[in-house]
């Protein structure tokens, strides 16, 4: 079997080692040692962007919380009008650096993308800062609504945050959450938020394999 090679290794604010590495032809982000999403498990992203088409209108605006490797925002371009635009907002620029390099080819390049827009900031900040803005919120940050990269991210997933990604939507406007699991209290928190709460479970691999991963929608 082939050994993991390491390409390169930055940190989160917090201190928490994230690590870029490689075998074969398959690729891997690891968050403190441990896998934190790969190049061959992408289909709950894809689905994640599906489920939160916007609203059908010329200018629909996304806003994409996390880049990862690149299959969110690539999938959420994917539903998009000619005439709209997906900002991501990515908090660790050695990440933007890497979807630059050797990730930017698994998703087919999307921060290339001319409707595409980065932000190297926390997307709380981009929410705060954003009211009555956004038609969808994909929020694709860490491994779900319990963090284990950055403690800080729960902040997003309280209900104060919740309440926060709400009056950044604009009416109708639809609020995504990827998860790597069930979390039961979750829709709870969506529907004191105000919003109308969803739960799909989708595969993590396109063709129907791979784990269950949980996509949550908070409708408003």
């Amino acid at each position: 079997m082939l050994p993991w090679v390491t390409l390169d290794t930055t940190a989160t604010p917090d201190g928490t080692p994230l690590t870029l590495v490689q075998r074969g032809d398959e690729l891997v982000i690891r968050a403190g040692g441990k896998d934190l999403m790969s190049s061959r498990m992408h289909g709950s992203e894809e689905a994640m962007a599906a489920l939160a088409r916007p609203a059908d209108r010329p200018d629909a605006r996304i806003l994409v919380g996390g880049l990862g490797m690149g299959f969110t925002l690539r999938a959420a371009l994917g539903v998009l009008p000619p005439g709209g635009r997906c900002t991501v907002a990515e908090l660790v620029p050695a990440v933007v650096d890497w979807n630059r390099g050797p990730l930017g080819p698994l998703a087919g390049n999307p921060l290339d993308d001319p409707r595409a827009v980065l932000r190297v900031e926390d997307v709380r900040e981009v929410l705060r800062t954003t009211p009555d803005s956004w038609d969808s919120i994909l929020l694709d940050v860490d491994n779900g609504p319990d963090a284990f990269t950055q403690p800080e991210n729960d902040a997003l997933y309280t209900v104060k945050g919740l309440q926060r990604a709400r009056m950044a939507l604009r009416r109708g406007g639809v609020l995504a959450v990827w998860s790597a699991y069930e979390s039961p209290e979750f829709p709870k928190r969506l529907q004191k938020a105000g919003f109308r709460p969803e739960a799909h479970r989708v595969r993590a691999r396109a063709e129907g394999k791979g784990p269950r991963h949980v996509i949550y929608l908070g409708r408003i």
